[in-house]
């Protein structure tokens, strides 16, 4: 008897661990665990557990309609899973155990510690690849070493994934007679009411999502994904973070759509995008100190940080005094969402303008974010804060108000967020008056920019300053 057990690979289609397993001609049981105190100390967002639940309810009833028994196990921590796996093999003959890989320290010692538990059982784990487009091994320097820059890794990617077309797993056939399934949803510990109007929780919601992206979307991705007020992006990042779509499935319909219009689609934006996600698994895989907190670049340990829990307060809340920020925050406490440049732009300011540790920022996106992706959202941090591999430059830093008045230059973003300014003219709303503030009970800006850009440039100055001594 086969189990397969999924993690961050809420599908059917091209699901490797599950079609494999389902192939070899055994009978083939699906489990989920249930790790709620790990998901607290790896700030799950509720609303991600949300989808979760609603991803993992209708797997249910589709595994069940082939025939291939589904149920949730609990333990706290991942600490907890070795006996617990063990005990629930040994209760149901199972012989084969198929997971697909995860990136991140604590996973893989986890993976590690059930395998060597099952071991001594004649149990045989079958760890399947499924993070990476291109697999990992192949991107090495001439030299052999790892890529610290993404540019020439990209350059590798794109020429190994063109030599390599992209193979997709098929759903699993019918394994035996249907089963019926709990008239009740499942409800994950820790789950809350999420945006299911935005990302409804099936794989035929994201499969759709991804098919009128690319449809309607994916040619004019480049000029539009820039501007949060314009539904330029994919918004597929719920559904990725989850696994309920693959990347080599997105990988698949670029393909598709250019073929179509008859474009190069190693050109496309998007696919860079992706190959920017790929990216940060492979530095995470790599370099197992990004899992536990430390910075890619060891001297900026050193750098010191303020530590002003108001104004921290003030950022999370989206009461900074500086609207496109604002506007930003709100979103986020409001969808579970942010827009890409936005995340740049309000991480920008947190660890450039108040100077705050990334490391909080970070903690916070990912309890808050329904697409919360722990190798993707610590390579946005670090880049941000000039701490990661090939990150912003320490001496970029972002001015919000001439970011707002760029992206967003008639304020329909921020009258949507921040409905106070509503009223404002387009050039005002970016910055409204004193005066006018007061009158709309918008707070004035919590730091001065020009004052908070020399502080931040001295602190990376003084760094540079120690390191060369």
């Amino acid at each position: 008897m086969n189990l397969v057990w999924l993690r961050t690979d809420l599908r059917l289609f091209d699901n490797p661990a599950l079609y494999l397993a389902c192939q070899t001609g055994q009978g083939t049981r699906v489990v989920y665990c249930a790790t709620p105190q790990q998901w607290q100390e790896h700030h799950e967002a509720p609303a991600k557990l949300g989808l979760r639940s609603q991803l993992l309810t209708n797997i249910q009833q589709r595994l069940h309609q082939l025939g291939i028994s589904f149920e949730v196990i609990r333990a706290d921590r991942f600490n907890d899973l070795p006996e617990l796996i063990f005990e629930y093999c040994q209760k149901h003959q199972i012989s084969d155990l198929w997971f697909n890989s995860e990136i991140p320290h604590n996973e893989r010692l986890r993976d590690q510690q059930i395998t060597q538990h099952l071991h001594t059982a004649d149990i045989v784990c079958h760890p399947c690849e499924n993070e990476f487009i291109v697999p990992q091994a192949q991107l090495r320097t001439q030299q052999g070493g790892v890529y610290k820059v993404f540019t020439p890794w990209y350059r590798l990617w794109l020429n190994r994934l063109a030599q390599h077309p992209v193979e997709l797993f098929p759903e699993p056939a019918a394994q035996g007679a249907p089963i019926a399934s709990p008239t009740h949803p499942i409800e994950l510990p820790g789950s809350d009411t999420y945006r299911h109007d935005l990302w409804p929780g099936t794989e035929s919601a994201a499969f759709e999502c991804l098919q009128k992206f690319c449809n309607e979307r994916l040619h004019h991705y480049i000029e539009r994904r820039d501007f949060p007020g314009i539904h330029g992006t994919s918004i597929l990042s719920p559904y990725l973070a989850s696994g309920a779509i693959s990347p080599r499935h997105c990988v698949q319909l670029i393909q598709e759509t250019h073929a179509h219009y008859g474009t190069d689609w190693l050109e496309d934006p998007w696919l860079r995008e992706l190959a920017w996600r790929e990216f940060y698994r492979y530095l995470m895989l790599n370099f197992p100190s990004l899992s536990r907190d430390q910075p890619f670049k060891p001297e900026t340990r050193f750098l010191l940080w303020e530590d002003n829990a108001q104004l921290v307060e003030a950022w999370k809340l989206g009461k900074t005094g500086f609207p496109i920020i604002d506007a930003a925050m709100r979103q986020l406490h409001q969808t579970g969402w942010m827009h890409n440049r936005l995340r740049m732009l309000t991480a920008s300011f947190f660890t450039k303008l108040l100077l705050e540790d990334w490391h909080i920022g970070e903690s916070y996106f990912m309890s808050q974010l329904i697409d919360g992706d722990f190798p993707s959202n610590n390579g946005g941090w670090q880049w941000s804060a000039s701490t990661g591999c090939d990150a912003s430059p320490w001496f970029r830093v972002f001015n919000p108000v001439r970011q707002s008045e760029k992206f967003d230059s008639d304020g329909s973003f921020i009258r949507k967020f921040v409905p106070e300014l509503g009223e404002l003219d387009s050039k005002s709303i970016h910055n409204p008056p004193e005066k006018l503030r007061k009158c709309l009970g918008y707070p004035q800006p919590i730091i001065d920019y020009k004052d908070a850009r020399e502080r931040v440039l001295t602190r990376f100055e003084n760094l540079k300053a120690m390191n060369l001594t």
